[in-house]
């Protein structure tokens, strides 16, 4: 790849919006799309040449992946976790990788909102009925939101979101949060979730996908809930035992659930979809359509598209996932380099030391730091030989160089 070029190909998997193809395609991009997502083997034959990698939650960017990429340059998650991509690997390589944190926060907030609602009224018992052929207007069961207690599980962005709503909706809120959250309006913080599942009558979880949350909710958890209550989980589907949950449901132990996200679920559109959860009338069940709705996507094909032209073009890595967050503004008449190393003492001093050696002028510099990477990137303002660029390239600390322009 010549110094002014862009990169040429981009791989974009599992549907991605077309706003994040057409974003891609203006800027100079060969896009190439697939449907699907791709297993290990088949992303393997096909990355070679590949400078960037978009995929959504069902692809998985391996060690073996990004072996097989010398090329990548940055690897796009088009969702809000990052749990399907070897991040250490792909730092080791100098690989950014981006996600969108905030985009479908509103999408999910509102799919929540509407669970309760449908649950909290048996809309789908009611529903069920006059497909049936009966009409039933006993108010048995059915009951209005307003003063009924919420219990959110993780308060990050979608947790305080959810907040807020159902606070105006007139429901009482507790939240319970391994990290220190400041609570927004009346919400309540609980010092424990056995002090949440004891005083709420919805159970709602939203936490991430760091392994630690593994199992989080199983037979113990389900049982301190309050007898008739309301579960939902649209986080993650590995933090819940499904197996405990239906034993709860049949027992009467809680009334409902819904649950949107699943430890096994298929690869594709039309895969037959297993799960212990199937066939409870009182369990609603999706297929992990949290953030799927037209305006969530397309934000974020807009948003993720964005950040990897940025990236390429500029070298900017704010809000990478594992990279050093480095801004610097750009401007006109200069030589731009980006130097991703090893963070140790010195390696800004020998960089500048290197450039200064060849009469190169520094126009502007800005260095970050994030655990075991330092990255920097520097602004020339006069011509350079390549043998600047190759005594850089061979610095013991240098992960990855690359030359903008």
């Amino acid at each position: 790849m010549s110094p002014a070029s862009a990169p040429s190909r981009a791989l974009l998997l599992e549907g991605i919006h077309p706003d994040a193809v057409a974003g891609l395609e203006k800027n100079g991009y060969a896009v190439e799309t697939v449907a699907r997502a791709l297993d290990e083997d088949e992303l393997i034959a096909r990355i070679g040449g590949v400078e960037l990698l978009g995929i959504r939650s069902k692809t998985s960017v391996t060690e073996a992946v990004l072996s097989a990429a010398p090329d990548l340059l940055a690897v796009g998650a088009f969702c809000i976790g990052t749990n399907q991509i070897d991040v250490a690997s792909a730092s080791e390589r100098g690989v950014a990788v981006f996600n969108a944190p905030f985009s479908n926060t509103r999408s999910v907030v509102e799919l929540v909102v509407s669970e309760i609602i449908a649950l909290t009224r048996r809309l789908f018992d009611k529903n069920a009925g006059m497909h049936a052929g009966i009409w039933d207007k006993s108010a048995e069961g059915s009951h209005e939101v307003r003063g009924r207690r919420l219990g959110i599980v993780g308060y990050g962005n979608i947790g305080s979101q959810l907040s807020v709503l159902a606070e105006n909706l007139g429901m009482s809120v507790f939240f319970y949060d391994t990290a220190d959250k400041l609570a927004l309006g009346n919400a309540r913080r609980c010092s424990s979730m056995d002090e949440l599942l004891a005083t709420v009558d919805v159970v709602t979880l939203h936490v991430d996908g760091r392994p630690g949350n593994s199992d989080l909710f199983g037979e113990a958890e389900f049982a301190r809930m309050r007898p008739g209550s309301l579960f939902l989980n649209l986080s993650r589907g590995f933090v819940v035992d499904h197996q405990a949950l239906r034993r709860h449901i049949e027992s009467g132990h809680l009334s409902g659930a819904a649950i949107d996200v699943f430890p096994d679920e298929p690869k594709a559109r039309g895969d037959e979809f297993v799960s212990e959860l199937r066939g409870l009338p009182n369990v609603i069940i999706t297929p992990h359509i949290g953030g799927s709705t037209e305006e969530a996507q397309q934000d974020i094909g807009r948003f993720v598209g964005g950040k990897l032209h940025d990236f390429v073009s500029t070298g900017n890595t704010a809000l990478s996932v594992n990279l050093p967050a480095v801004s610097l503004a750009s401007q006109s008449g200069v030589h731009r380099l980006t130097h991703l190393h090893r963070n140790t003492p010195g390696v800004l001093a020998t960089i500048n030391s290197v450039l200064a050696d060849h009469d190169v002028n520094i126009e502007g510099q800005l260095l970050g730091t994030r655990g075991d990477l330092g990255y920097v990137i520097t602004d020339i303002g006069s011509q350079y030989t390549p043998d600047v660029i190759g005594q850089l390239r061979e610095l013991p600390t240098t992960v990855r160089l690359r030359l903008l322009s």
